[in-house]
């Protein structure tokens, strides 16, 4: 679904927003507005509705602008979450995938809304959501971006992003999803974990999941979370002034290193991915193996189902030999 995977289906990932909000200049859509002032607007705007026309108030499938971002994307995403499809017209790979995600929303019967963005229309809004290329595809709920991804995808995978991102943020479902694919028992340990990660406190988690794994070191869902948190403490310290202090000292493993955890810890998968990547072609014997682990580290972060890690590896594998 995302490069931050919730620690477990069905729940939405506390990591990624906790992180966004912490670091200057990350992105946080809450901050755009006082949140209690947007959900009361929210709830008396008109719910979406699958029959509405494209654009009318409530429709599944808006057309959003820098003006009408916030009544359109942070207060209705107090109602339902709000999928935002970033595009241009120039853009080939949008023209794919756009036509899927309109069809889906009127599938979804009102169960989440599309909101259209136009990147060279509204410069403003691609830059402060970080838009690094585009089709991007990003997941607004209660004012937070709780998912994304980038690039055109097929629409298998496009239903299964919008039908977990509905699953895990409202508890529902879209018609014709797999009523199998629901949430397993709770385990009250990762609840403390978790309950860490929502107050801000990455050592508290850290140290929660670090127990689990102590008292069961095959944990099917704490290895990954722990690397996660790992990722996003690394990140928080390296903050966004990590990216100008590598770009100073291109030869600087260490710097390289820190503003890829920033990147990624910021949603930024690709460019951190690169970074390594461009470190591990022009280096040799130990800078480059340095480069090589850690990237290696950032897959497991990731994860080998997302598409990304695959195309990287292949890189990866071609820049060693």
């Amino acid at each position: 679904m995302t490069a931050m995977q919730p620690t477990r289906p069905g729940r939405p990932d506390p990591r990624q927003a906790q992180l966004a909000a912490a670091m200057s200049g990350a992105v946080d859509l809450a901050a755009v507005k006082a949140r209690s002032e947007a959900a009361a607007r929210a709830q008396a705007a008109p719910p979406p509705s699958a029959g509405a026309s494209a654009g009318a108030p409530g429709a599944a499938v808006v057309d959003v602008t820098e003006a009408t971002f916030q009544a359109e994307v942070l207060d209705r995403s107090f109602q339902v979450p709000v999928v935002l499809d970033l595009w241009a017209e120039w853009c080939g790979p949008c023209k794919q995938l756009s036509p899927v995600l309109e069809r889906l929303a009127a599938e979804g019967g009102g169960a989440w809304v599309l909101a259209k963005v136009d990147v060279d229309a509204n410069p403003a809004l691609a830059q402060g959501l970080r838009v690094q290329g585009i089709p991007a595809v990003k997941a607004v709920w209660q004012g937070q971006l709780v998912a994304e991804f980038s690039g055109a995808i097929p629409e298998e995978q496009a239903r299964q992003f919008v039908d977990e991102l509905v699953r895990a943020t409202t508890g529902g479902a879209l018609p014709g999803a797999d009523p199998e694919a629901s949430e397993g028992p709770d385990d009250p340990r990762l609840d403390a974990a978790e309950a860490a990660l929502e107050r801000g406190d990455l050592a508290g988690a850290e140290a929660a999941y670090q127990a689990i794994l102590d008292a069961e070191p095959d944990h099917p869902e704490a290895g990954l979370a722990l690397r996660q948190v790992q990722l996003f403490r690394r990140a928080d310290e390296a903050g966004p002034d990590a990216l100008a202090a590598a770009d100073a000292a291109p030869d600087d493993v260490a710097a390289q290193t820190r503003a890829a955890d920033f990147l990624l810890g910021t949603g930024n998968i690709e460019a951190a991915f690169d970074r390594l990547l461009d470190v591990v072609r022009r280096t040799t014997g130990e800078d480059r193996d340095q480069a090589r682990k850690h990237l290696v580290e950032l897959f497991a972060v990731v994860g080998d189902e997302d598409p990304r890690v695959g195309a990287a590896r292949r890189q990866l594998t071609l820049a060693l030999f």
